[in-house]
């Protein structure tokens, strides 16, 4: 069964692909090691659907749900993210998804906690050629280090097949404070200071 939408719901229609590729880059700041799929088929196929977009028609890799229609990703990034649009591309017939809904800075997210109010709903056309652009919500999105994609259920066939997701966005580095970077010496060594020893407001001791 073929289906044709004309609604974009939110998209920036008559784009040029090349830009779209540019701006859909977010995949390269994304945890990929740590990326989890809940009731995907395959295991680990989850991961291989966030590429580029000039590798959007590369039906090996795709991703299927298993026991029923849903779908639940968790996407940790490698440092903070401002999300600015989705893309979600599949089949054209009933397997492609008709919802998404997202959630931010909710690791290990699992389908029990789904019941929550999303931080963004969107419903979803059917989209073959990954050219329709779901826009997110700047204020909310301004600061994501951990990504969560529910997908409830599809257009009307036993399982959800996903083709490909691109996140367009802002990327800025995880800045990480260790010890390493501030050594101080937190108790004076007996060794170091022979003549005298000194408390922390530099009060000398005899």
């Amino acid at each position: 069964m073929s289906h044709s939408h004309c609604c974009n719901h939110g998209s920036s229609g008559g784009v040029d692909p090349n830009e779209i590729g540019i701006n859909y880059s977010l995949y390269t700041k994304i945890d990929l090691d740590n990326v989890e799929c809940l009731n995907e088929s395959v295991e680990n196929s989850g991961k291989l659907i966030f590429r580029s977009y000039e590798e959007r028609f590369d039906t090996e890799k795709i991703v299927e749900s298993d026991a029923d229609p849903e779908l639940l990703f968790n996407i940790p990034f490698t440092g903070n993210v401002k999300l600015k649009g989705i893309i979600v591309m599949g089949a054209d017939d009933e397997t492609h998804p008709n919802k998404l809904r997202l959630f931010k800075n909710r690791p290990k997210m699992t389908f029990d906690q789904t019941s929550v109010k999303a931080d963004q709903e969107f419903q979803l056309a059917i989209d073959p050629n990954g050219s329709v652009e779901y826009n997110t919500k700047p204020v909310v999105f301004s600061s994501v280090h951990h990504l969560s994609l529910h997908f409830p259920g599809n257009f009307g066939d036993d399982s959800t097949k996903i083709h490909y997701i691109g996140l367009k966005g802002e990327f800025t580095e995880a800045h990480h404070h260790g010890v390493t970077i501030c050594n101080y010496e937190v108790r004076p060594n007996v060794s170091d200071h022979k003549g005298s020893i000194f408390d922390n407001v530099n009060q000398e001791i005899r």
